[in-house]
């Protein structure tokens, strides 16, 4: 049977993103839709967002869609300084017409500065707000370039994990139907 032609879909789906933005003045720093302080911004056709632009390319690809660059090409001047939270609803919504659901996400981001640590609880609350999932589904790590010579650039590199949304919506019933049993003990 042609793999194009079958009636079922998985019941689960892995994407992966990867985004790059080297830093420049003048410009506001955005790393998970949260305003950062920080003496430069991250470069890029729009708000250079790198960690919601490597959500919004693993949400893409996990249902084999084209990517953020063919869908809000940096050629089109429509999207000029755009706010990537634009870019990461239209990837959830192609997701839940695809009939799936995002169960989690994990990132890292690579970048020598600022510290992302006294901001982590913020974007992954924002972020997991903007995909509407808790946030303790969204997985946050920061690393330092040490050795790579990427000094004046920010890296995202960000795992999803979809499934079919009547799976997602049965499992968190089951789950806090469970968390009520154990309530009553």
């Amino acid at each position: 049977m042609n793999p194009e032609t079958r009636n079922s879909k998985p019941e689960s789906r892995i994407g992966y993103g990867f985004d790059s933005h080297e830093f420049r003045a003048g410009i506001p720093l955005r790393i998970g839709g949260v305003a950062l302080p920080h003496n430069k911004g991250l470069g890029g056709h729009s708000d250079g967002d790198v960690l919601l632009h490597a959500i919004t390319d693993a949400l893409l690809g996990a249902i084999a869609a084209p990517d953020i660059g063919a869908l809000f090409p940096p050629s089109d001047p429509k999207w000029k300084g755009a706010d990537s939270v634009v870019f990461l609803l239209e990837s959830l919504n192609r997701v839940r017409r695809a009939g799936y659901k995002l169960s989690n996400l994990d990132c890292s981001l690579i970048l020598a500065a600022p510290k992302i640590g006294p901001h982590s609880i913020a974007i992954r609350q924002r972020v997991a707000e903007l995909l509407s999932i808790p946030s303790d589904c969204v997985g946050l790590k920061a690393k330092t370039p040490e050795g790579l010579s990427l000094e004046n650039t920010a890296v995202a590199h960000v795992v999803v994990l979809l499934e079919t949304a009547g799976k997602i919506s049965a499992s968190r019933k089951s789950q806090k139907k469970a968390g009520a049993r154990g309530k009553k003990r």
